[in-house]
């Protein structure tokens, strides 16, 4: 048994909210599964074909969100933050109940997901994880955005710019190992938006549940929340966290440098059905514990839960 063998949570961990854009209370309670399940939510609401998997292929909004839906048109919405958690902390295999079709916003972050599934604890089976090594150079382009994944030799590396006209985010790039790297200012990073935009938003039916405690409200040179930033680099660091969970719809760990300017959900799942048109873009490996590579376990991580 090592740290590159599957893992799932040893108690259930419980959480409780509204959904950022349908204002609606929910529940959602995150339980174990076993090696080779993979991460599945059910809609408890509902009675029947009410399983969803994050796959990317099962992508079907990406505005403001990623949204994924089975086949009887079943969704669950802004998945990203929960999936960014789980991706970080390792957890292959969970049933996520889930009361409504959306997972709570809590504070904008992935800070409370995180500190929960570690309390809940870790239950490590004998089956090794699932991981992929891009073999070649793959870019999606949208006009000025872009995204690539490059050929890494044991790491996952995301370097991220943003750009903004606005002074208070303006231009900010941030740059992780995510397998080595302390993440604790990306999984606490909060979602944002300007305020000139709050109103357009709500008139195409979103952010209906979006307020100063979970969203982070630029104002021309100003910050709305008393509080302020909890990072100085908190934009591009929660864009590296949506980043972190979309990538995580591909089921895999992942070896390989990705480099985005400007991107967000759409560029990400875009990326991913390219990588996965052709099974020459990647290999499916499995690394035996005789050549484990560091970069796979986050230390900060290990010594947390130890």
């Amino acid at each position: 048994m090592s740290y590159l063998t599957q893992k799932t949570l040893k108690k259930t961990a419980t959480f409780n909210g509204i959904g950022l854009h349908s204002g609606k209370n929910v529940n959602l309670t995150i339980k174990s599964a076993y090696p080779n399940e993979g991460i599945v939510f059910k809609r408890i609401d509902l009675k029947s074909n009410n399983l969803v998997s994050p796959n990317f292929l099962n992508v079907t909004n990406t505005s403001l969100n990623t949204t994924i839906e089975n086949e009887q048109g079943v969704k669950v919405s802004t998945i990203e933050h929960l999936m960014g958690a789980l991706f970080g902390l390792g957890i292959d295999n969970a049933l996520i109940e889930i009361d409504n079709e959306e997972v709570p916003i809590l504070d904008g972050s992935a800070k409370e997901f995180i500190q929960k599934i570690i309390l809940s604890g870790f239950e490590i089976s004998e089956t090794p994880i699932k991981i992929i090594k891009i073999n070649k150079k793959i870019e999606f382009i949208d006009n000025e955005r872009f995204i690539t994944i490059s050929p890494s030799k044991l790491s996952l590396n995301i370097d991220f710019a943003l750009k903004f006209k606005n002074e208070i985010i303006g231009n900010q790039r941030n740059k992780f190992k995510i397998y080595e790297d302390d993440l604790t200012d990306v999984y606490n990073s909060r979602t944002f938006c300007l305020f000139e935009d709050i109103e357009l938003i709500k008139k195409n039916g979103l952010a209906k549940g979006g307020s100063l405690d979970n969203a982070i409200v630029v104002k021309d040179k100003e910050i709305l929340n008393k509080e302020g930033l909890r990072n100085n680099k908190e934009f591009v660091n929660h864009k590296i966290l949506d980043c972190i969970g979309d990538l995580y719809t591909s089921g895999y760990r992942i070896i390989g440098d990705v480099i985005c300017s400007q991107g967000g959900h759409f560029l990400t799942n875009q990326l991913l059905r390219k990588v996965f048109s052709d099974t020459n873009n990647f290999s499916i490996i499995e690394i035996r514990e005789k050549n484990l590579p560091h970069t796979l376990i986050n230390k900060n991580l290990l010594r947390s839960i130890a």
